[in-house]
């Protein structure tokens, strides 16, 4: 990306809440490299070693608004990006603490909140949000509807962003341990079973975090952009039994899968419903038209193939981090076990 083409956007001053999760460190690592960015970053020290040169560290929990507000006291803020805003609550203090100073507002929502189950299989912004199934999908349209109420009483600057399925320095998989990522390397590696929920055709897209980034720069501080939804995908449209062959692939090994479908899956595992039933096992396909007449340079280069071995690569280098998550391993034999047994009855 040739930064100097940036135009209009010199000296802003940008900062991130939250910042350290995957998709944040992505976009924090390129939008460092803008000599004419300004950087922040809030949060409670999560995870600050990973944070760029340059970048400039504020210790502070954004849900203490007494304390944060004292806090910022001194500083002002042209764009703040929001990773971290979960419910109304958060995204009204964020009004609170930033309504009257900002140029920009950047709300990052998320594409399980488009209509499940979907109408179309093929998802622009114009796609109705309504997910019954998902607790968190509910809390980002309640952020939604409030910061576009306010956009139009009362020009409140913002814009939302609805990633996906996004990954980076880490492994998507539709059913595995998000707390040690690992354990589906580790089961790969030693032969044991790998569930995929349905039959596994069902349409996916996985995204690498610096080509999402590579879109979300280019809205910071776009005055086009205000007001808008966004989602920044790929256009690389994959299944999840490619996509568990090319994570297999980038170890050198056979996948040993077994297909459950995701009710089976649910039944024993509740917690799974949102991110199954209410979002990877639909077949969706994201239009990206909208981004890219905002941004016509635009286009994600990284295929997944190429992106998974980075990820396995980096993992490989950061040993401390390849930890066996040994419940969701009981979980998921206990589901197989439980599945294979009452289809032989």
């Amino acid at each position: 990306m040739n930064f100097k083409k940036m135009g209009n956007r010199n000296s802003l001053k940008i900062l991130f809440i939250g910042g350290t999760g995957t998709i944040s460190k992505a976009v924090l690592e390129l939008v460092s490299l803008h000599s004419n960015f300004e950087i922040s970053i809030l949060n409670r020290g999560n995870n600050i070693n990973s944070i760029p040169e340059g970048v400039k560290f504020i210790k502070g929990d954004i849900r203490d608004y007494d304390f944060i507000k004292q806090k910022l006291i001194n500083y002002k803020f042209d764009v703040v990006i929001d990773w971290i805003a979960y419910n109304s609550f958060h995204v009204l203090n964020d009004i609170k603490l930033f309504g009257k100073q900002l140029r920009q507002y950047i709300f990052i929502s998320s594409a399980s909140v488009y209509e499940k189950p979907p109408s179309n299989y093929i998802i622009t912004e114009e796609t109705p949000v309504y997910n019954p199934f998902w607790e968190y999908s509910q809390g980002k349209i309640e952020c939604e509807n409030i910061l576009l109420d306010e956009y139009l009483k009362n020009k409140f600057p913002c814009t939302i962003v609805r990633p996906s399925h996004t990954y980076y320095k880490s492994i998507p998989y539709i059913f595995n341990s998000k707390l040690h990522p690992w354990t589906l390397i580790d089961r790969l590696i030693k032969g044991e079973k790998i569930i995929v929920p349905g039959d596994g055709t069902s349409l996916w897209t996985l995204t690498h975090g610096l080509d999402f980034a590579k879109g979300f720069i280019s809205l910071i501080g776009n005055k086009q952009a205000i007001g808008e939804t966004f989602h920044i995908t790929s256009d690389e449209v994959l299944n999840w039994n490619k996509i568990l062959n090319y994570i297999a692939d980038s170890i050198d090994v056979k996948p040993n899968l077994i297909h459950i479908p995701s009710d089976f899956i649910c039944h024993f595992s509740p917690t799974h419903l949102g991110s199954l039933i209410g979002d990877k096992s639909n077949s969706i396909v994201f239009d990206n038209s909208k981004i890219k007449r905002f941004v016509p340079n635009y286009t994600a280069n990284i295929s997944f193939k190429e992106g998974i071995k980075e990820s396995i690569i980096w993992y490989k280098s950061n040993p401390q981090l390849c930890t066996i998550d040994e419940d969701f391993n009981k979980l998921t034999n206990s589901i197989i076990e439980t599945y294979e047994k009452n289809i032989k009855t």
